[in-house]
């Protein structure tokens, strides 16, 4: 018997298409997920917003991992190394975003 793939059809809708921009990224997990906050923190600015939170399984956190990895590998081939230019540390207390796994 063969395995066939079946295809997947994604759609993008005009809203999603504009995306979300993102300067910082806090991620937390707990047993069962991982939790990524994605915020765009503006200079001289006390607070920033989470414009988009992504909830994954451990599995599927890895394999985001591995893309990411794979991508920005492939990135650097073509266009140099990626430079940091600064390490933003966590927001103390997550953030203030209420992480539903605190005690």
């Amino acid at each position: 018997m063969e395995n066939k793939q079946q295809e997947l059809k994604i759609e993008l809708t005009p809203e999603v298409a504009a995306g979300h921009y993102s300067n910082l990224a806090v991620i937390s997990h707990s047993g069962n997920e991982f939790f990524f906050d994605f915020i765009a923190v503006a200079p001289n600015m006390p607070q920033a917003k989470v414009q988009s939170r992504v909830i994954m399984t451990p599995e599927n956190a890895k394999n985001l991992f591995l893309a990411l990895r794979d991508n920005i590998t492939k990135y650097e081939q073509n266009f140099g190394e990626i430079k940091r230019k600064t390490l933003v540390p966590a927001p103390k207390n997550n953030g203030g975003i209420p992480n539903p796994f605190e005690a």
